[in-house]
């Protein structure tokens, strides 16, 4: 056996030879997928689904938030991936009773490129993790070069009730990351009124496709709601991912940050 610590302080020990993975995390089976473990993967979620990758011989044991353990079990992995936000305590407490399961907990750039090197170690796939998070600092550095002074926004993820991200979020550190100031300095995920919306030094209100399907119906339908507000529909996945869709995310925000200029003109 192989001792390890996740993103949570935890100890893991995990045999010296994995070849079977559940992951319960759909950003991180996209990751584990990049890294050349695609046939490892034999458990994950029904939203680990993306496009130009074929997981359909990886069983689905339920969602993120709700498991079938029967299922889960009856797989035996060498490991299960589990996420803080994303994954209930009780998933991790009765999965942890029978398999090592790592936990990654993230709210920055850094602690995402943290959890790709843990799993890059863990794995035995270190040299395509370091790769991967080489190829992300570049990119992020060569972001930075152009970056612009804040521009404030609110970022909404639901509606009925209207619903933005806090502080401690992966979303608001990519929001700074863009040069986006969220208008909002609560914690979590805070409900938020219309009047509230209106009220604030927010220019823009951007509206995610994730977890609510925000779309062009809404922007139109909300805009008389936000008469000196800009509304901007966007991939909430490039904000939200934190494995190897990073790589995708600097390219979509340099695209995003010349729309949102030109509105500004």
């Amino acid at each position: 056996m192989r001792t390890y610590y996740d993103q949570l302080g935890r100890t893991i020990n995990v045999p010296l030879v994995i070849n079977r993975i559940v992951c319960l995390v759909p950003s991180i089976t996209e990751l584990l997928y990049d890294l050349g473990l695609s046939e490892k993967i034999i458990g994950r979620t029904k939203f680990c689904v993306f496009e130009g990758h074929n997981l359909e011989k990886a069983t689905i044991v339920g969602g993120t938030k709700q498991v079938h353990y029967d299922k889960i079990i009856a797989l035996e992995p060498d490991i299960i991936i589990c996420n803080k936000e994303e994954n209930t305590e009780e998933i991790v407490t009765t999965l942890d009773a029978h398999f090592p399961v790592y936990v990654s907990s993230i709210q920055t750039i850094h602690g995402a490129l943290a959890m790709i090197d843990d799993l890059g170690k863990i794995l035995k796939v270190d040299a395509s993790a370091q790769e991967l998070i080489g190829r992300i600092n570049e990119m992020q550095i060569d972001f930075h070069k152009n970056r612009y002074e804040d521009l404030r926004c609110v970022y909404l993820i639901w509606q009925n009730p209207f619903m933005t991200v806090g502080k401690d979020t992966f979303i608001y550190h990519m929001l700074q990351e863009m040069g986006m100031l969220s208008v909002v300095q609560d914690y979590r995920y805070p409900e938020i009124t219309k009047d509230e919306i209106n009220e604030s030094s927010a220019t823009f209100i951007m509206l995610s496709n994730e977890p609510f399907p925000f779309a062009e119906k809404h922007k139109q339908s909300l805009q008389p709601s936000f008469p000196t507000k800009k509304i901007l529909l966007v991939d909430g996945s490039y904000f939200s991912w934190y494995g190897s869709r990073l790589l995708k995310a600097y390219e979509y925000m340099k695209s995003l940050r010349e729309t949102i200029l030109m509105m500004e003109d």
